[in-house]
């Protein structure tokens, strides 16, 4: 005959039952909060009525939806300036150089307020390295940081842990197809984009958790930060036919003498190419 449980016994089952079941109403819980809640801890969007900066960091799709936004931005006369920016991907060309010829596509933009930022930074640590000091030599205000939705919490907390105090940054949900807050973990990429950005945002915190404010003096990029109008010059430079006059009037004015001894020097050389060609032959 089997012996009965005591009180102490069943008092203990009670208490293990009651465990379980509070485990699994947390575990119930938590499950629920990061399905529907955790895309959203991700994403920082902040309402605005006009900005001095957009910044378009890289990383953009093919769709150009940064480049889209930062264009009906200043379309709209809701920001003043643009600064684009985009890893060297070849030898001698980047990122934000097609960043910004798609960008000059959308309309007729003040060249002088455009900016093109080509730089080597592997992370938005880096360009907020390459950025904030330039920015602060501005004396900028606002800047709305365009970037993808699951990293605009993370790259926000960079740029203002970085600057500090002075300017204040903003950032926006793009509502890109490629990710969505409420609804993450029903595609592979809204998947993947969510596993990123939690790494990147907990790798973020050891980054920073050492660094210092940057100062005017601290800017360093592969190359200088140049408006659109001389991004354009740069590439089809002008030649200046005043400056080719004085050399033609100096070779017109020659003397006769120097004139002929250039002409037989000339008829020279074509003689002697004939002779050479003759004998080839």
């Amino acid at each position: 005959m089997s012996k009965l449980p005591t009180k102490k016994q069943i008092q203990k089952k009670k208490l293990i039952l009651s465990a379980s079941a509070l485990v699994a109403v947390f575990a119930i819980i938590a499950f629920y909060l990061v399905m529907t809640q955790s895309g959203h801890w991700l994403v920082q969007d902040d309402e605005f009525d006009h900005v001095d900066w957009v910044v378009v960091l890289d990383g953009e799709t093919a769709d150009m939806e940064r480049t889209d936004i930062a264009a009906e931005l200043m379309a709209s006369g809701k920001a003043d300036s643009v600064l684009i920016l985009g890893r060297r991907i070849l030898r001698t060309r980047s990122n934000s150089e097609f960043y910004l010829e798609e960008f000059l596509r959308q309309g007729n933009y003040d060249s002088n307020a455009v900016f093109i930022v080509r730089h080597d930074d592997p992370s938005s640590i880096g360009e907020a390295h390459t950025i904030i000091p330039w920015l602060k030599k501005r004396n900028a205000d606002t800047v709305l940081l365009l970037t993808s939705a699951a990293s605009t919490y993370r790259v926000k907390n960079i740029f203002e842990t970085l600057s500090g105090e002075g300017i204040v940054y903003l950032t926006l949900d793009n509502h890109h197809h490629q990710y969505n807050a409420d609804s993450w973990y029903t595609s592979r990429e809204g998947r993947k984009e969510w596993i990123r950005g939690w790494a990147a945002l907990f790798a973020s915190y050891l980054d920073l958790f050492s660094a210092k404010v940057l100062t005017e003096a601290d800017s360093c990029y592969y190359k200088p930060i140049i408006s659109a109008k001389e991004y354009e010059a740069e590439k089809n430079p002008v030649v200046d036919l005043q400056s080719l006059l004085p050399k033609v009037e100096e070779k017109l004015n020659e003397p006769d003498t120097v004139k002929a001894d250039t002409l037989k020097a000339d008829t020279t050389k074509v003689d002697t190419a004939k002779v050479d060609s003759a004998k080839s032959k």
